[in-house]
């Protein structure tokens, strides 16, 4: 009798599950696989969104929801966080007995996931590791993450080399590119017109903004964004869309930061805890620049030749095309750059572009190696000196 080979995947935020569709669905549709879907995080949190049901909403028929998130913003309340997920993992996963668990990224609920399948013996995928961040707490936990994972996929042939610098072993560290990438190549985007009737103002001159805290920078997410909003005061002829900071330290401090100014500028500013994948990157296309710290100006924003400026340390060391203007995180700074960023001569210069990540099969690749893998014995691994 034919046994699928049963994948967990684990979901714990907006972003997170956006580049994460396309695999879930892939697996869900495949007769050698089957689908356990774990959410979790901001995902089942009102205060973000209850983003968990854009996933229902999406189709899939089985979720499992693991409350572990705290409702603080603390270094604490992360800390603690962390401990309640690996107590709430612990059942779930030892119930579902998964083959194999999927995760992508570098949050701090990943990381109990990770820690999670260490103790329980279970073999461990992890999407895009490899990379750096200095500024924000997530590039130790890539890192960590990537020490208990046994198959990884990073984005490009840099990161695919670091994950072996950290001693895997290159047979299972695959090159398979970016996810996020491969969303913009093959998505079917949301028109103008659709996108001005959702948000009720023109998109003939938008600023799409993401900042989120740099959580090894203490007490000073308050201080930062304000510095961004007093320099988007400078832009009065563009309207601008900000998407909410995640559930990080001194995230509420900063969303609640946000709330006021949109409150004081509701002629031209519009707020959302989330867009979802679709409308997200549907305006980002049409944006004249994309401003703040997320990875999606590094990644996405540069495939679709928008400007991109990168505001302070948070995405420090990440590899970046020469669409993006890095700046501190100061006014000054963050206007000159601003500035820049709209002159038709620095969009002109995107006819050559330095692009560092790219993936037209990522999905497809990803699960033929789910596919085909042998899990046989990959939990006993040995570390690859170079």
């Amino acid at each position: 009798m034919h046994c699928p080979k049963k994948i967990c995947v684990v979901t714990g935020t907006r972003a997170e599950y956006g580049l994460l569709k396309r695999i879930i669905k892939k697996i869900e549709f495949d007769n050698d696989l089957e689908l356990q879907l774990v959410v979790t995080g901001m995902h089942l949190s009102p205060e973000f969104g209850y983003t968990v049901n854009e996933i229902v909403d999406d189709g899939f028929k089985t979720v499992e929801k693991i409350e572990i998130l705290l409702s603080s913003d603390t270094s604490i309340g992360m800390a603690k966080s962390v401990a309640l997920a690996i107590l709430e993992f612990s059942p779930a996963f030892e119930r579902l007995k998964p083959d194999i668990i999927v995760i992508l990224g570098d949050r701090f609920e990943m990381l109990a996931v990770a820690q999670t399948a260490l103790f329980l013996k279970i073999p461990l995928a992890h999407i895009s590791g490899g990379e750096i961040t200095e500024g924000a707490i997530d590039d130790s936990i890539r890192h960590a993450i990537t020490k208990m994972s046994h198959l990884h996929f990073p984005a490009n042939e840099e990161y695919r080399n670091r994950v072996i610098q950290l001693g895997e072993q290159p047979k299972f560290v695959f090159n398979v590119g970016d996810p996020g990438v491969e969303n913009i190549r093959k998505m079917d985007f949301l028109t103008r017109e659709e996108l001005e009737q959702f948000f009720g103002m023109s998109l003939e001159k938008v600023f799409l903004i993401t900042y989120h805290p740099t959580t090894l920078e203490s007490d000073d997410a308050s201080r930062q964004i304000k510095e961004v909003l007093t320099a988007l005061d400078e832009f009065e002829d563009y309207n601008i869309i900000i998407t909410k900071g995640n559930a990080d330290t001194e995230g509420r401090i900063l969303n609640k930061i946000i709330d006021e100014y949109a409150h004081l500028n509701s002629n031209r500013v519009k707020v959302y805890t989330s867009l979802g994948s679709l409308r997200y990157l549907s305006t980002l296309k049409y944006a004249k620049v994309v401003i703040g710290n997320s990875s999606s100006g590094i990644v996405e924003a540069p495939i679709l030749k928008i400007p991109t400026v990168n505001i302070g340390n948070r995405q420090l060391g990440r590899a970046k095309s020469n669409t993006i203007i890095d700046c501190g995180n100061d006014f000054e700074s963050i206007k000159n750059a601003i500035e820049r960023a709209i002159q038709p001569e620095f969009v002109e210069s995107f006819k050559e572009l330095g692009l560092q990540y790219d993936g037209e099969s990522t999905s497809e690749d990803i699960i033929r190696i789910l596919k085909d893998v042998n899990l046989e014995n990959i939990i006993q691994k040995k570390f690859y000196d170079k």
